[in-house]
């Protein structure tokens, strides 16, 4: 950027504090401004914020995808993350598609938060937030926006005591991580490091931050809740430009509205501390497909399915997935913590033996794979690489750390374009015996239209009382504790980033109305269910009772008190019915 030897470090700050030097200030109850249109700040003004924040200022410019080389790196997502141009999603159908946004402040601490924020606020521009960039619903990136971009403030510390600024609560166990960190290396400081476990995302390149704010879920939330729950202190810059540590003591609701009031509303976190837990001595998966004959066979194995997890794994030791198949196939996909492996093999045994007493109708059954490993080699790359390479990644970025990788079954979202993606809870009363064919009724007939995959581990009943508790005083929709499971059926093709091959849109329109087609199936036996607002459907109706239930209204409350411009606007955030989709115009 070219530099004006004739602005000081004073007349930089005056920049960022008064209305904008090019055109008249526009009115923030109508829209924000535009890149070219009257308003947008001048050369002088960049300048100025540049000076502020330590020339970590600098336009948003796209990698160029048209080279073959840079191309195959997209199936990278840590590559991804460390673009500011690129987000971790390609874009949804008919809703949003990855664009840049203009300019990028690449934030080393809290005072260059501040300072962006000032500055957006005084020039009225749109101001996005990434940290991981993985937002589905686009709010990672937005096109003549300035964006806050915190991946740079990623130091961890482990507290072996930490007691919040204004607390008397007895000390405990806790780490302190940067906005800009992602899970992995989170589990890395702490499990692998420290013994330690600390309740974070199950995708290694999620950011630290944003699942927060979202109240996410990982492998283990069946025994340690969800992440936000273990929320102990956060550090937020809000959209007065103050730099605010908030907790039970100081500014509660603030507090309170971050443990699931959703990502990029309140202000910008640039530090969070959460509790930590005992470690487990053990952890695994479970794999097993089995392959019903018929229809009216695979019937039969959902509701046998049903019945053997409300008797035998709905507990705190199973999390992740199961899914049925339009082609009458049952995948399990799961985890267990503290089981022995002839344990976890052993709880198959009942529905194994169904499967084997009916060999006419059932295959698959006799390839159970189930593992269990120390759980502190769990985020180890080395004990990964040499104990389990088929189920990790390792990042293949010439220079990248040795110790970065995803999971292998994450693969298929990166740069993913959405056709649909819709979520709902299931409620834990839909177990009990007299209830079971209603749910298995809706499960087989959702099945028929897409896959129906229940996610255990992103509901919390079942979870020990003590993490059941933490997870209502958060938030989000309280249906999320009396919930067995988050039922989650979408659609996608490959990445649809410029410069790729468009994807067949009549194709992706097909997939949309299956993925509707069986939601609505599902719906059938949960009807009202609510949803998990960081996977859920772009068009969400009532999303306001979906994502927060009852607790909405303290929540508009806690956002018109913090924001009262709306400085901070997300698609289907709180406070956003006043704005356009693209939160660029209001009214």
């Amino acid at each position: 950027m070219t530099r004006r030897t004739f602005l000081g470090a004073s007349a930089a700050l005056a920049a960022s504090a008064a209305l904008p030097a090019t055109g008249a200030r526009a009115d923030p109850r109508e829209s924000r401004v535009r890149a070219g249109a009257p308003g947008w700040p001048g050369p002088a003004d960049w300048e100025g914020l540049n000076r502020l924040v330590g020339g970590t200022l600098s336009p948003v410019a796209m990698p160029d995808l048209a080279d073959p080389a840079i191309r195959k790196l997209v199936a990278d997502p840590f590559w991804i993350g460390e673009h500011p141009a690129l987000t971790q999603s390609s874009g949804w159908l008919d809703a949003w598609r990855s664009a840049p946004s203009r300019y990028v402040v690449a934030a080393r601490s809290a005072q260059d938060v501040a300072q962006a924020v000032r500055f957006a606020r005084a020039h009225n521009l749109r101001l996005v937030v990434r940290g991981g960039g993985h937002s589905y619903l686009g709010q990672s990136n937005v096109p003549d926006s300035l964006m806050v971009w915190t991946r740079r403030m990623d130091q961890i510390a482990v507290h072996d005591a930490f007691r919040p600024k204004g607390s008397s609560a007895a000390p405990v166990p806790a780490v302190s991580v940067g906005a800009g960190a992602i899970w992995l290396r989170a589990y890395q400081a702490v499990s692998v490091g420290a013994g330690r476990y600390v309740q974070g995302g199950g995708c290694t390149t999620v950011g630290v931050a944003g699942l927060v704010q979202g109240n996410g879920f990982g492998s283990f939330s069946k025994r340690y809740g969800t992440v936000g729950a273990s929320l102990l202190e956060a550090e937020i810059v809000t959209a007065d430009g103050q730099v605010r540590v908030v907790n039970r003591a100081r500014e509660p609701d603030l507090f309170w509205a971050l443990k699931g009031g959703g990502g990029g509303t309140w202000g910008v976190v640039t530090r969070v501390t959460l509790a930590t837990h005992e470690l487990p001595q053990t952890v695994g998966g479970l794999n097993l497909t089995i392959r019903a004959k018929s229809d009216e066979a695979f019937r039969r194995l959902l509701a046998r399915f049903v019945d053997h997890y409300a008797t035998h794994l709905f507990n705190p030791h199973w999390g992740e997935t199961v899914h049925a198949r339009p082609d009458n196939r049952l995948e399990v996909t799961m985890v267990f913590q503290d089981l022995t492996q002839a344990e976890a093999r052993g709880a198959w045994a009942p529905l194994t033996a169904f499967c084997d007493a009916s060999p006419g109708d059932y295959e698959g059954q006799k390839a159970l794979l189930g593992l269990a490993i120390p759980a502190r080699g769990f985020w180890d790359a080395d004990f990964m690489k040499a104990h389990l390479p088929i189920a990790i990644r390792p990042d293949p970025e010439p220079g990248a750390k040795p110790s970065d990788f995803w999971w292998a079954g994450d693969s298929d979202q990166i740069g993913a374009f959405w056709a649909a993606y819709r979520s709902a809870w299931l409620p834990q009363s839909l177990l009990k015996p007299q209830n079971q064919a209603r749910l298995v009724d809706a499960w087989f007939a959702a099945s028929r239209h897409a896959e129906a995959s229940f996610h255990f581990n992103k509901g919390i009943a079942g979870a020990p009382p003590e993490a059941v508790a933490r997870a209502r005083d958060t938030a989000t929709n309280p249906a999320v504790a009396d919930a067995f499971a988050l039922c989650i059926i979408a659609a996608a093709a490959g990445p649809a980033f410029p410069g790729f091959p468009q994807p067949d849109m009549t194709r992706l329109a097909a997939g949309r109305a299956r993925v509707h087609a069986a939601m609505d199936e599902m719906l059938r036996c949960a009807p009202g269910a609510g949803s998990y607002v960081n996977e859920t459907d772009w068009f969400q109706a009532d999303w306001q009772r979906a994502f927060w239930g009852p607790n909405y209204p303290r929540l508009l409350a806690v956002k018109r008190r913090y924001d009262p411009t709306g400085l901070f606007t997300v698609h289907h955030g709180v406070g956003s019915e006043g704005w356009s989709a693209d939160g660029f115009t209001r009214g």
